[in-house]
């Protein structure tokens, strides 16, 4: 059976961000990974010692499944956000021209963006391209794996779930969190996941 492994992210001292709370949060994205890998194991267990015996058990892992993997995956996305420190978006670039389109300019898309962000609750702001109708969407996502626009290609996937930001800030400073994560955003990794969905 193949395992998924935990990536390490090459990640500098980030501004805003501080290095306890990037440890405390990778270490949540490593649990998502170990469960990622039990929920397959004790499925194929119980599937071979008595699938029909087992069948409500296998049924609930399953759902379960979609949580602990979607949990996985976003947290991928959010940390590579920020590997080898932040890079300015390009003006100029295929990235920047799309959101300006719809949201009117970069800077009202990032408004648009941290808007997002701001939605009660736990979740994720996430930023997808539509390939078949060619636009951005700024959306929210509550939980993992509730809500995504399906079949939608992730661009930025922002951590909206409290332990996200709560070394470094209280609920009420979420705000200041979302200039943090924006502020240290690599936006060249963002604009190479555009490039590749428009592919």
């Amino acid at each position: 059976m193949h395992l998924y492994q935990e990536k390490k992210f090459n990640i500098p001292n980030l501004k805003g961000l501080s290095q306890k709370q990037l440890e405390v949060h990778l270490g949540l994205y490593a649990g998502y990974v170990k469960h990622v890998n039990l929920l397959r194991e004790n499925i194929a267990a119980l599937e071979k010692e008595d699938k029909e015996k087992h069948a409500y058990t296998i049924a609930e892992l399953r759902r379960r499944f979609s949580f602990e993997f979607d949990g996985m995956r976003m947290h991928e996305y959010y940390f590579e956000t920020f590997e080898k420190g932040p890079v300015s978006a390009d003006a100029a670039g295929a990235l920047a021209e799309a959101v300006s389109s719809k949201y009117g300019s970069w800077e009202q898309f990032i408004a648009h963006f941290t808007a997002v962000g701001m939605t009660r609750g736990i979740g994720w702001a996430v930023l997808y391209w539509d390939p078949r109708g060619e636009t951005p969407h700024a959306s929210w996502v509550s939980d993992h794996e509730l809500g995504h626009l399906a079949g939608l290609p992730i661009i930025l996937a922002m951590d909206m779930w409290e332990h996200a930001y709560m070394v470094d800030y209280t609920p009420a400073e979420k705000s200041k969190y979302i200039a943090a994560f924006l502020e240290n955003t690599n936006w060249s990794v963002v604009e190479k996941r555009f490039a590749e969905s428009c592919r």
